[in-house]
């Protein structure tokens, strides 16, 4: 009979992937472990593959716990995760799977905006404590006639804007650059975050962006005005968004990313004036069993002796970024 591969998953992933995954191979889990370094060295000397996501991708510590690693398994796309020169110095299969997320981010974005706006997370809540009988529900804003603002016209940018604008919304745009798009653009963020009725964050998170929206700009966004990150947590100033919510310095915020996931400061998790989701943005129905045929391809291939159909491309990926 022949032996299944040992392969270590080193976070939960899509619940049909990890069935079948434990239909194939002989899985261990990081995560289940109490202490997971003593797991890796009573495990590590018999794993030959090693699958991870885009967020966690995997680092020279992994590779050094796995001498016989063959291949890194990827679901999702990586962040700047890999340690690709420790995987090239050991020769190893590294595979992604590749899957547009954009349209699935820019839908969420949308949907958190007019949650915000409309007031519906806040009536949803109203309803099942039980208030509507002896209150009136509070009063949302028009999502038509206002002007969205958008942080970084990219592909998530450019599918949020042709959303807003189907709802009726005016769209203008802040990044490094104007681009050939049909909206206005501002070099100044602080300029458009003054013209905006709510500020969409969709930009990647870099060195230059990194607390990109920080208390000046969400005083010029004003009382009136509505946030909306649907990026990387770390692209807002945290602090200063609570306290800018606390004083009622903006209308409100919509968050599906935060600084330090998965924990959410109790500020946002308290606040009327708050629609948080956990992080979402790429997950669907479709997105996950599309990453999860891709990536049940890319080890059934590799351990048939096969080329792998998904291999990773840093070649590729230093040119999206």
């Amino acid at each position: 009979m022949t032996l299944k591969p040992e392969i270590l998953i080193l976070k939960p992933i899509y619940a049909p992937t990890m069935a079948a995954l434990e239909r194939d191979y002989v899985v261990h889990k990081l995560w289940e472990a109490p202490d997971s370094q003593a797991f890796m060295q009573e495990v590590g000397a018999h794993v030959r593959g090693l699958v991870t996501t885009g967020i966690i991708g995997f680092t020279r510590t992994h590779l050094e716990a796995l001498p016989k690693l063959e291949i890194v398994a990827c679901f999702g796309s990586p962040r700047g995760t890999f340690d690709m020169e420790g995987a090239n110095a050991r020769n190893l299969v590294v595979t992604t799977t590749p899957d547009v997320t954009a349209p699935s981010v820019a839908d969420l974005a949308l949907g958190l905006m007019l949650s915000l706006m409309r007031g519906i997370g806040e009536g949803d809540r109203f309803m099942r404590a039980g208030k509507w009988r002896a209150n009136a529900p509070a009063v949302g804003r028009e999502v038509g006639g206002k002007t969205c603002g958008i942080v970084g016209l990219g592909q998530i940018g450019a599918g949020i804007a042709k959303r807003a604008e189907s709802f009726g919304m005016s769209v203008c745009y802040h990044g490094p650059r104007s681009k050939d798009a049909p909206y206005r653009y501002y070099a100044d963020l602080h300029e458009m975050a003054r013209s905006s009725d709510c500020l969409v964050v969709a930009c990647p998170s870099t060195a230059e962006t990194r607390g990109l929206v920080d208390a000046r700009i969400l005083d010029a966004l004003g009382p009136e005005g509505f946030l909306v990150n649907v990026a990387r947590g770390e692209i807002v100033d945290e602090h200063a968004l609570i306290d800018a919510l606390e004083h009622k310095r903006i209308a409100g915020a919509a968050l599906d990313v935060y600084w330090r996931e998965p924990e959410v400061p109790a500020a946002l998790l308290e606040m009327d004036n708050v629609v948080l989701t956990p992080h979402i943005g790429s997950t669907t129905r479709e997105l996950r069993e599309e990453r999860s045929r891709k990536l049940l391809a890319n080890l059934s291939a590799h351990f048939a002796g096969e080329p792998v159909p998904y291999r990773f491309d840093e070649a590729e990926a230093g040119r999206r970024r």
